[in-house]
């Protein structure tokens, strides 16, 4: 049976273990204060280079009630393996030799112009930890919406809404061991990467040669769902129908469908639109399970000590999910 190797992390902490001189660890803080999602998502290192194989137990054994002269039936549990894959993602941030060394500081220019390709790689992986599906896009990994894909599954629930292509939704995930977890490739520094290049050859849109510097970054990363019950979806949300006391009581639903809240860290994932009505919702004096506390030093809005986050990776144009 495919065991956890380590208590997982956040991908902050383990860059700050792995890496020395600062540099890693810089760029990954960087990367979750834009992309709250990655300050609750806990990792560990994959047990395979490009993957993680895990064990889920899929059936319970039956026990029985006995009369006396009367025997059990024999019965077991039954359990299956998955592996849950990794996705690469790459850029490779250039600048001008003449421009960068003009400013005084060289090495700071070029931190700061490799913002925009940290940027766009946080989005890109944002969006892949929500709408991920290798069936579509095998170059990436299964994300939230493709585990939780059908209204037929326990823990997708339906907010009525019936407008495809104008829905969104909400999503619960408790972050743990046993739950679910963010994996990087075995033997990669917290599948983070940078290396700096140094100077290089570059060319102009018409083909003029000028020298440059030249950085590739190489962001690894997967998502494994080691028990689909601590990973709710409340679907086919209509931002422009739906009541704040829907969104409550729906909030409310999903939080009872955690079998228990102290084996994971339940966080709630919503967009900006949908979050903005929660808060309005919070001035309905009768709302008393939305509130804001301080969660490790910030203060954030929590719903019944769940704390609540926004990502701008949800989309409000998501498909009926049916």
């Amino acid at each position: 049976m495919a065991v956890i190797a380590q208590e997982p992390a956040s991908l902050a902490d383990i860059a700050k273990r792995l890496d020395a001189n600062g540099k890693i660890d810089v760029i990954v803080e960087q990367l979750t204060k834009t992309n709250e999602i990655l300050e609750d998502m806990l990792f560990q290192e994959a047990n395979l280079p490009t993957g993680h194989k895990t064990t889920i137990r899929s059936d319970l054994p039956t026990a029985t009630w006995r009369l006396l002269n009367y025997g059990v039936k024999q019965s077991k549990s039954r359990t299956q393996q998955i592996i849950s894959t990794c996705g690469m993602l790459e850029a490779y941030a250039e600048v001008d030799k003449a421009l960068a060394d003009l400013n005084g500081n060289t090495g700071a220019f070029r931190v700061s112009e490799d913002q925009a390709f940290l940027q766009a790689m946080n989005i890109a992986m944002a969006e892949t930890l929500f709408y991920g599906n290798v069936d579509k896009t095998p170059e990436r990994f299964h994300g939230f919406a493709a585990h939780l894909s059908t209204a037929s599954q326990p823990n997708v629930l339906d907010a009525g809404g019936t407008e495809s292509g104008s829905l969104t939704s909400i999503y619960l995930c408790s972050w743990g061991p046993q739950t679910v977890f963010g994996i990087y490739p075995k033997g990669s520094k917290a599948g983070f990467r940078h290396n700096d290049l140094g100077e290089v050859t570059l060319f102009d849109a018409d083909g003029g040669k000028y020298q440059g510097y030249r950085t590739h970054y190489k962001w690894d990363l997967g998502l494994v769902v080691r028990d689909w019950r601590y990973l709710v979806r409340i679907a086919n949300i209509d931002p422009a129908t739906i009541t704040d006391n829907k969104l409550v009581d729906l909030l409310v639903t999903a939080s009872e469908l955690l079998p228990d809240q102290k084996l994971g860290r339940p966080v709630f994932y919503m967009n900006r639109q949908t979050r903005t009505r929660l808060r309005l919702a919070r001035l309905n004096k009768g709302n008393v399970q939305l509130s804001f506390d301080n969660v490790e030093g910030k203060k954030v809005m929590v719903f019944d000590e769940i704390p609540v986050r926004r990502s701008d990776a949800v989309l409000n144009t998501e498909p009926r999910v049916v």
